[in-house]
């Protein structure tokens, strides 16, 4: 019993502190996840309480979870009104973008540092999305809103990419353990993934606002126990038939967000709850996984790698995706600037640990350290940037 006491004594202080640090980090401007991966770190083997973490496999099972609930509160949350008009745009970075920067990212790793080209595919495809849950946290901890639907078309992106970044990683990781495997393949299970997610994703959404409307529940406080249903269904039917889970999520819980339900603003306080939890949760825990004592044998190599996706693939990806976008020069340089890495790409690094291919190690820890980059250098100079290009709606 003590044990047990213990551990609930250790979770709950975690969380208290958690909070707290969230506080501070919009205080002195640290984007709030680095709060959660630094504390994690702090936790782990090469920390100061040592714990050693190495579940790999752990990690990714509690990092899919906590991605479904955070883009299940993200669609619920989104206006579609407010979406619509860069709704083509973000869907163009999505798919297009996220292509062309997984492809340029990767040529850049092969050329400049010789890695084999399927490999640099994997990291280029690993890196290539931007992170709603870190989008999300740093525009809500700067307090800004920006002109032309920017911030929109932002947070819009980085909720929809994931599932594009997921299916070229796991394709192309796929090519590396079968060689033999035919490009075609590849493209159309791509396709598949993005087509069936979608579907699956629609139907569960229009299916479940007629099920929540009209199921009448004697308490209030199931309503949103219902939603969390909605949303574990949602991605596991999709996954079950070669849909892209975390695609449906997102597009249920959009066109659920966007209708009228039962105790809706309950509903969505909850959910925005439970999102602030399972980040803290999976970036506390993916912090918890490294060891930072690792990282330093892979600094340079990782700088090279974040100059080339930052300076050169993002920008590239962004003027191409945006090329017929109402969208002007200073607009789609922010754009570009605000290519966010998060949680996803290092859950996304887990798939080559769990299928032990000899680079998996050197992979993850390339991984964490671009996110770790991109989270400090992109994610505390947005608000500046902004200002800067005047994109800010005062």
């Amino acid at each position: 019993m003590i044990g047990l006491v213990l551990y609930l004594f250790g979770f709950g202080f975690l969380l208290l502190v958690s909070i707290l640090l969230s506080k501070l980090s919009s205080f002195i401007g640290i984007p709030v996840l680095l709060v959660f991966l630094i504390l994690g770190m702090l936790l782990g083997s090469d920390g100061i309480i040592h714990i050693y973490f190495d579940n790999y496999l752990l990690v990714q099972y509690v990092s899919i979870v906590a991605l479904i609930f955070i883009l299940f509160s993200g669609g619920l949350d989104t206006n579609i009104k407010k979406i619509r008009p860069v709704a083509i745009s973000g869907i163009s970075l999505a798919t297009i973008g996220v292509l062309i920067t997984a492809i340029a990212t990767a040529i850049f790793i092969h050329l400049v540092l010789g890695i084999d080209l399927i490999v640099s595919l994997i990291i280029g495809s690993i890196i290539s999305s931007t992170d709603v849950a870190a989008v999300i946290s740093i525009f809500k901890t700067s307090n800004i809103k920006l002109k032309n639907n920017l911030d929109y078309l932002l947070e819009f992106e980085s909720a929809v990419n994931d599932p594009m970044a997921n299916t070229l990683t796991i394709s192309f990781l796929y090519l590396l353990l079968h060689p033999t495997t035919s490009i075609f393949g590849v493209v159309l299970t791509l396709l598949k993934s993005l087509a069936f997610g979608s579907i699956m994703g629609y139907l569960s959404g229009k299916v479940s606002i007629k099920f929540i409307n009209k199921i009448d529940l004697e308490s209030k406080g199931l309503y949103p126990v219902l939603l969390i249903a909605i949303a574990l269904l949602s991605f596991a039917c999709s996954d079950l038939i070669g849909g892209n889970g975390f695609l449906s999520v997102y597009v249920s819980s959009l066109l659920i967000g966007n209708s009228e339900l039962v105790s809706k603003k309950a509903q969505l306080n909850f959910f925005d709850g439970l999102a602030w939890l399972m980040q803290i949760i999976m970036f506390t825990v993916l912090g918890l996984l490294v060891f930072p004592s690792q990282l330093l044998g892979n600094l340079i190599i990782s700088l090279i790698i974040a100059f080339g996706l930052i300076v050169i693939a993002r920008p590239i990806a962004i003027f191409v995706s945006l090329f017929k976008s109402k969208f002007n020069l200073r607009e789609k340089i922010f754009v570009s600037w605000t290519g966010i890495k998060g949680a996803v790409p290092i859950v996304f690094a887990t798939y080559p640990l769990v299928e032990g291919i000899p680079q998996a190690l050197t992979i993850f820890n390339i991984v964490f350290f671009i996110t770790l980059i991109s989270v400090i250098l992109q994610g505390s100079t947005i608000k500046l940037l902004s200002k800067k290009l005047n994109l800010v709606d005062e």
